[in-house]
């Protein structure tokens, strides 16, 4: 089951920085259930090439959520008012970033013309989350040298792992419990 947005953001996180993500989900004509993600460029100066959730780093002055909304729709051109906020994730923690990240997951209309902000994303992904369940791994991955064990998910070609990993892997537990 989902959290509320109050419970979400009573817990206690790991992180220096607190950042959010919305994690967008919309049912497709045959009534499977999709995520949106992003491709971050690969000229980045943090996390090049990753894959994540629409998010970042918090404004003074605006809740978490907002957060999570605002970064959507300047990543992704996604209006706050086209989201059906549905509720929220456990916070996640990052290692080397040290930042809080708090999902919140919302309902979107399929068929959605991304416009991408172009200085942070390089493409928008709609990944079924069946395909993303069927695809989970543990992995031992090295990230500036650094060894460390993640859940992944990979589709297409495309690799889900980190704090991305563990916030999907939240989600879908939470989905299959529902």
């Amino acid at each position: 089951m989902l959290l509320t947005p109050e419970q979400a953001l009573a817990m206690e996180v790991h992180g220096r920085m607190d950042s959010a993500v919305l994690a967008p989900l919309y049912v497709d004509a045959e009534g499977a259930l999709h995520a949106v993600f992003t491709r971050r460029r690969d000229d980045l100066k943090r996390h090049p090439g990753e894959i994540s959730f629409p998010g970042g780093r918090q404004d003074p002055g605006e809740t978490l959520l907002e957060t999570a909304l605002r970064e959507a729709h300047e990543e992704i051109g996604l209006p706050p008012a086209a989201v059906d906020v549905l509720g929220a994730l456990e916070p996640t923690p990052t290692f080397v970033t040290n930042y809080a990240i708090y999902p919140f997951v919302g309902l979107i209309e399929p068929g959605f013309e991304w416009v991408v902000g172009e200085t942070e994303v390089a493409e928008v992904l709609e990944l079924p989350l069946e395909a993303l369940r069927a695809a989970y791994a543990e992995r031992r991955l090295v990230r500036k040298g650094i060894p460390f064990r993640t859940p992944t998910y990979e589709v297409g070609g495309h690799l889900i792992w980190g704090a991305t990993g563990r916030i999907l892997q939240d989600l879908l537990g939470r989905l299959d419990a529902e």
